[in-house]
């Protein structure tokens, strides 16, 4: 009786949430619910009554878990421990059993005193990119800070985030605000100065997106725009986190929004990823492969979808069936996991494309794309990798590839271009798009001339170690990136010569591992990377030496008195704003160490 009285928001006062975070993002959650859920769920030979794995992501994480109690007895569920479950709920519902009420801003003991109008001319750093252009430069008068002052940067206040372990939404700052959502589905409204906190927001999911923030037509309000990892779209009133309108822009239960919706001229241009099927390819259940990215144009104030376009555009068919009977589809793949560029001059946003999803590789995947901004059509493609498919269909590598006729023999490289492209002008007038591959590849085409390759750029030694996950950022003479192999290199964009590689120093390094593989961010003279070893480094735009580094992987007492502290910075990278510079730590995908807090520093 005592669970049943248990209800999202009162697990804690239960004792049935447990104090430490369970690991997210783990192949544990999956293998678990592979061997104690899929005899029936999914399984052609189950009940006839078992929903499968594509309704189940559908629930909520509390319905799961919910469910799970009601099992009969013999079922394989019942020999699980209550945190299995858990994770098994998490899994498929997007984020933890009850942490609701636990991640309320209302719990928090630094209320704001008063709730302060929006400065609309204040320094920003509003959304991913700093700027139509994805750049992720920061100029010098909305930065606040020169290189010389880099040094002095001490840390003005720390928040945590209750019940958080991945900070894995970038900081946005707007009118004195810095917006930011986590793995709990929280999103927060946070005092830039001070610390204290406005208000709190619950999604459906985690939100991993940046957050985007507009004035309302004729009402001096603004408005806040995100996404979560159940693909749904969010607008609330960004003075009190109200919702406003909430749409699903994909059906598809794998269906999640990683980058962040781009806002332009009253449209929301938002682009659609999933958890991958190589993943759910580990099942010998799962109906695979039947997700394809996409870019949703939706308008935003009322919510309504303009159009959408689809990176493969062929609709999956039937294409052969495992032993056991379970269906595959071809073709499918190509997520889109970067917010899009706009180019006004054109009328067109650019987005970098995955990889296929199986084989063979459509060639609009692993690469860019040129999308018309008033009626999504394809204007150009250009793929940079061919033949990248996953063995998504086949139950997993360690199983025998010729489940399907679809099998490809080996995986693919998996060469995503996982990061926005950078918009820039080189001296003769010429316009490029520089695209940074997880193979630590980097790219320049030409817009002008439907995406024709200007030059590329080897900047690691073999390819493949390099991952450029995350993207870089550009000056108005380089291109930065940060490398998962570990370090930081410079490319000059007007001819793709490396300018200088500073390899990431590991004996500064609390954690076990290493690489720069989250979003580079550049104000003049400075570039600034977070590293999955914890470290928040600054490095001089000239000749890559460090100016500066400071380890977040460790304690820190909040302003809002959550326990929190730091581990790896893995995606998000840090902003920069009115003389501040903000970093999320915690980040957990791989092999990444989690963590629930946000830093933010100024000069002495």
């Amino acid at each position: 009786m005592k669970r049943l009285l248990c209800i999202a928001g009162t697990l804690a006062i239960c004792g049935l949430l447990p104090v430490r975070p369970a690991p997210a993002q783990t192949i544990v959650s999956l293998r678990l619910y592979e061997q104690h859920c899929t005899s029936c769920h999914g399984n052609p030979a189950g009940p006839k009554n078992a929903p499968d794995g594509m309704q189940l992501r559908k629930l909520s994480a509390e319905a799961v878990y919910d469910a799970m109690a009601k099992v009969p007895a013999h079922s394989a569920v019942q020999s699980l421990s209550d945190d299995d479950k858990r994770l098994i709920a998490y899994y498929l519902g997007g984020r933890k059993v009850g942490v609701a009420d636990l991640a309320d801003a209302k719990h928090m003991t630094n209320q704001c005193s008063a709730n302060k109008a929006f400065d609309a001319a204040a320094p920003a750093w509003n959304g991913w990119g700093a700027d139509a252009e994805n750049s992720r430069f920061q100029p010098a008068k909305a930065a606040g800070l020169t290189a010389d002052q880099i040094p002095q940067l001490k840390l003005k206040w720390a928040f945590g985030f209750p019940a958080a372990e991945e900070v894995y939404g970038q900081p946005a700052v707007f009118g004195g605000r810095v917006f930011l959502g986590v793995d709990t589905g929280a999103v927060y409204s946070i005092d830039a100065a001070t610390g204290c906190v406005y208000w709190s927001f619950q999604a459906e999911g985690g939100v991993r997106t940046a957050v985007n923030i507009a004035p309302m037509k004729g009402s001096g309000k603004f408005a806040a725009y995100f996404g979560d990892i159940k693909a749904n779209l969010y607008k609330v009133d960004a003075s009190d986190g109200k919702l406003l309108w909430k749409i699903k822009v994909d059906d598809n239960s794998l269906a999640r929004l990683t980058g962040a919706p781009r806002l332009y001229n009253n449209r929301l241009y938002v682009p659609v990823s999933s958890s991958e099927e190589r993943a759910a390819g580990l099942s010998n259940v799962h109906a695979c492969c039947t997700f394809r990215g996409s870019v949703v144009a939706v308008n935003a104030e009322t919510g309504k979808v303009i159009w959408k376009t689809y990176i493969i555009p062929e609709a999956p068919k039937l294409v052969g069936k495992s032993p056991n009977g379970v269906p595959h589809y071809a073709p499918a793949g190509g997520a889109v996991w970067n917010t899009p560029t706009i180019d006004p001059k054109s009328h067109a946003l650019y987005i970098g494309t995955g990889d296929s999803y199986t084989e063979p590789a459509p060639p609009t995947t692993d690469g860019v794309m040129a999308i018309n901004m008033d009626t999504g059509k394809v204007l150009w493609s250009v793929q940079d990798t061919e033949n990248d498919a996953w063995l998504s269909g086949c139950g997993g590598p360690q199983n025998n590839p010729k489940l399907s006729p679809n099998c490809p023999k080996e995986l693919g490289p998996d060469f995503d271009f996982g990061s926005s492209p950078i918009l820039r002008t080189l001296p003769d007038g010429r316009r490029i798009l520089i695209a940074g591959q997880k193979s630590g590849m980097v790219w320049a085409h030409d817009v002008n001339k439907k995406g024709a390759v200007v030059w590329k750029a080897q900047i690691v030694d073999h390819l493949a170690l390099g991952m450029i996950t995350y993207g870089g950022a550009a000056d108005d003479e380089n291109a930065y990136f940060g490398l998962r192999n570990g370090g930081m290199a410079a490319v000059q964009f007007a001819t793709g010569e490396k300018k200088w590689f500073t390899p990431e120093d590991e004996t500064h390094s609390s954690l076990q591992w290493h690489g720069q593989n989250a979003a580079a961010s550049v104000i003049p003279g400075v570039v600034f990377s977070g590293g999955w070893d914890g470290n928040l480094r600054a490095y001089s735009a000239t000749d890559g030496h460090l100016l500066w580094e400071y380890n977040t992987a460790k304690e820190f007492t909040t302003v809002n008195g959550v326990a929190a502290k730091g581990g790896s910075m893995g995606a998000p990278g840090p902003v920069v704003a009115g003389g501040m510079l903000f970093a999320g730590s915690g980040y957990v995908f791989g092999a990444g160490t989690p963590g629930n807090v946000l830093l933010a520093f100024g000069v002495e």
